[in-house]
C-alpha cells in the first residue's frame, strides 16, 4: 500500500506524511529530497539555474519515475502540474489532498523562495492557490479539510482510513 499526500506547500504533507509512515510501518519518500539528490542542487538553485519550466520537467520526470512499496510518498506542491506524475502516482498510491483554506496558507508560509514554491513572474500567492486547488481535487481520492485539526488529528484520521483498507 503507497499512500501520497499532496497540497499547498505548507500543508503538512511532510509533518504528516512521517507521522503517518510511523503509525503504518510504512516507508517515508519525499520527492523534493529525491530531485536535490539527482540534480545535486537544492531546489531553488534548480528554479534559479533552470526556471520554472525546467524545475517542473525535473519534477514530473522524478515524481514519475517513483518505484516504491508499502510508502507514504510527499510530492512537492507543484507535482500536480506533471500529468505523467500524476498519473503514476494514483497508478502507485491512493493520493491524500490535504485541504488547507488560503489564510491559514499564508499564515504558515515564510519565504517562498526559500521553499522552492514555483511562482511565476506577476504572480501572487492567491493567484497560485485558485490555481492549484482545482487540480487537487481533480487528482484527489480523498480530500481531507485540515480547518481546526492538528497534525496529529489529520495522521490519526487517516490511519483510521487506511488501517481499514
Amino acid at each position: 500500500m503507497n499512500i501520497t499526500l499532496i497540497g499547498m506547500p505548507a500543508s503538512g504533507k511532510s509533518t504528516v506524511g512521517v507521522l503517518l509512515a510511523k503509525r503504518l510501518g510504512l516507508s517515508f519518500v519525499d520527492t523534493d529530497i529525491l530531485i536535490q539528490e539527482q540534480e545535486k542542487k537544492l531546489l531553488k538553485e534548480i528554479i534559479a539555474q533552470e526556471g520554472l519550466e525546467g524545475f517542473m520537467k525535473v519534477e514530473n520526470q522524478v515524481n514519475s519515475e517513483i518505484q516504491v512499496k508499502d510508502a507514504v510518498i510527499a510530492p512537492g506542491g507543484s507535482v500536480v502540474y506533471g500529468k505523467e506524475a500524476m498519473r503514476h502516482l494514483k497508478e502507485i498510491s491512493t493520493v491524500v489532498y490535504l485541504k488547507l483554506e488560503y489564510s491559514e496558507l499564508k499564515k504558515r508560509l515564510g519565504n517562498l523562495k526559500d521553499r522552492g514554491v514555483v511562482l511565476r513572474d506577476g504572480m501572487t500567492l492567491k493567484d497560485l492557490y485558485e490555481e492549484r486547488v482545482p487540480l487537487y481535487e481533480q487528482y484527489a481520492d480523498i480530500v481531507v479539510d485540515e480547518k481546526g485539526k492538528d497534525a496529529g488529528a489529520i495522521v490519526d484520521y487517516l490511519r483510521d482510513i487506511f488501517e481499514k483498507k
